[in-house]
Formats: structure tokens, C-alpha cells, sequence
């Protein structure tokens, strides 16, 4: 995924600094901590938000999105962009992320992206597939067959797809064989062609916070209890005066679910706490997952965030 931060690649490029984790890793204390550092340098920074939580406005207390206090004087873009109405997909993000570090370079400011959302970093570094929309009539009829089905399906019709794919994978068959029935090519052909991606375009200087996951699973545990006190709960209760979709992702974030079952008295403030800490982990443990398997061998990961002072050195920010 995208381009790893080396001299070679970096050679009259402008730089992009990217400070990723899972959830309650420190990331987004140690961007600002970055920004301040390349400010004391006599540079400038703007941190730019890859968390799909933080993106939506009604999530300021759920998503743990930084206060004025915690952006410590550095500005910060995207985050509470977007109307809990309306959901904001990878593809949406990145081309809005695209923008922001397009100013950001054109006003020779350093765009800082910080965030846990692999796929938005994914698609703003390497693009997307240019797959047109898939006829109604062919997701229909995917989506209805019965898994073991749909895989024989893939398997006739696009067995090197098939073979890539655990055959109880239920959503990525499903997508794989609505791809080749409504466009004629596989979804591996159209991903071969993505497009839009930057990181061929600028000096990615990369960094992967990947505390221990004990300490990372106490800090999840302790959060949540944490944001009911600030006002998780009305925050939650605005939502449903909403009456928006129960589809949406700003009704499905952690802790949304949770506390909507406190409100309809269904569970106890102590299961609510439980429930919502225990899907803490379980995101913070897929996405710890996911930075350390999918992002270059060559990207720096580390148990705690390195002096900043000496990262930006380092990187050359």
C-alpha cells in the first residue's frame, strides 16, 4: 500500500506525513506533537483526518475527535465534515483528502493524514477501481442466493477470484460475482486499473503506532466510561431525535447501539459500558491487525510514538 518514505521516492516530491493506529494508540497527540515540531522549525502543518468516526459531526464525543485544547494551535481539516445523513465512503473521503493535502502542498504547509481507517488510507494512496455501478437486478439475485451457491458461481465464472476466497466469505463472494456478472470483467481486472491514487505523487513519510495490546485493551476499557461522563449520552440522544436510517454508519459507530439500548431502558449504564468497551477492543484489535500485516515491511512501526523532534528530523519534514 502506497510508498514507503525512502530517498529515492521522496527526491522533489512534496511530503505527506502519515501517523496511523488502531483506536486509543496515541496517534492523533503525537500528530499534533509532529505539526508543533515542524512549526518550531519554522514550517507549518495541517493535520488531516483518516478516522471514519471522526468525520461525522454528530460524533465529536464518540469518536474521541480532538478538542481546541488537544489540536494544540495546529489546524485540522475533515474532521466533522460530514452530516451524520450522509455517508461518507472511502472513495468520498479520499477525494476530499486529496484536496485538502493539494492546498496544504500549494501553501508549502506539511499535510499530516492521522487515522485509524486503513481503507480511507488505502484508496487516498493507491485509488480506487473504476467499477460502474452494478445493475440492481444482478445485486438482487447475488445477494439472495445461499452462500455455498453463490460460491459455486464464482467458481465457474471466475476461479482465480473464487480461489483467493474462503468459501464462507458470504460478503466478498457476493461482491466478486455481482462485479463479473454486471460489468463482464472480474473484480480483480478492474482492480488491476485503480486510479486517483497520490502516493506515486508525493514524499510519503509514514509511522504506525502499535502499543502492546494489553495497555492498548485497558486504554479501550477506560475510554468509553469516560466519554458517558462528557456527554456521550446526549450526543446519542440527538441522533435518535434524528430518526436517520439505523443504516447509516453514524448510527452504527461504537457506542451509538450501546447507549440507545441504555435509553430504551434495555440494559444497565454497567452493561452499556461493557458492550460498548468490549466492541472497543474488538475494532481496536482488527485494525491493530490490519497495520501490522497490510502496510510495507519498510513503513516504521513501534510500540510508543518517538520523540517528535526527532521524527521530523528524521523525515526530513
Amino acid at each position: 500500500m502506497g510508498i514507503a518514505g525512502t530517498p529515492e521516492n521522496r527526491r522533489d516530491k512534496p511530503p505527506l506525513a502519515l501517523i496511523a493506529g488502531p483506536t486509543a494508540s496515541g496517534k492523533s497527540a503525537f500528530a499534533v506533537a509532529a505539526a508543533q515540531a515542524i512549526k518550531a522549525r519554522g514550517g507549518s502543518a495541517v493535520i488531516v483526518n483518516a478516522d471514519s468516526a471522526q468525520v461525522y459531526a454528530d460524533l465529536q464525543v464518540l469518536s474521541a475527535r480532538p478538542d481546541d485544547a488537544e489540536m494544540g494551535g495546529i489546524e485540522h481539516r475533515l474532521f466533522g465534515a460530514w452530516d451524520g445523513a450522509q455517508a461518507c465512503t472511502a472513495a468520498d473521503w479520499a477525494q476530499a483528502a486529496r484536496h485538502v493535502v493539494g492546498e496544504a502542498h500549494a501553501s508549502g504547509r506539511v499535510p499530516i493524514l492521522c487515522g485509524g481507517t486503513g481503507l480511507y488510507l488505502k484508496t487516498l494512496l493507491e485509488g480506487i477501481a473504476p467499477i460502474p455501478p452494478i445493475d440492481p437486478a444482478v445485486r438482487n439475485a447475488v445477494r439472495d442466493m445461499p452462500t455455498p451457491d453463490a460460491y459455486a458461481a464464482l467458481q465457474r465464472e471466475d476461479p482465480k477470484g473464487a480461489a483467493r476466497l474462503a468459501p464462507g466469505d458470504s460478503q466478498r463472494i457476493a461482491r466478486a460475482l455481482e462485479v463479473i456478472r454486471s460489468t463482464g470483467r472480474t473484480l480483480a481486472e478492474w482492480q488491476a486499473s485503480k486510479e486517483g491514487g497520490i502516493g506515486a505523487e508525493v514524499a510519503l513519510c509514514p509511522f504506525v503506532l502499535l502499543p502492546p495490546r494489553d495497555i492498548l485493551y485497558e486504554r479501550c476499557n477506560a475510554r468509553f466510561a469516560f466519554m458517558l461522563d462528557q456527554g456521550a449520552i446526549s450526543e446519542v440522544e440527538a441522533l435518535l431525535a434524528r430518526s436517520l436510517s439505523p443504516d447509516l454508519p453514524v448510527m452504527r459507530a461504537i457506542g451509538v447501539p450501546e447507549i440507545a439500548a441504555l435509553l430504551r431502558g434495555e440494559i444497565s449504564r454497567e452493561e452499556c459500558i461493557a458492550r460498548a468497551a468490549q466492541a472497543t477492543r474488538n475494532y481496536a484489535k482488527r485494525q491493530y491487525t490490519w497495520f501490522r500485516r497490510q502496510p510495507p515491511a519498510d513503513w516504521p512501526r513501534a510500540e510508543a510514538a518517538p520523540d517528535p523532534e526527532a521524527f521530523v528530523a528524521a523525515m526530513a519534514l
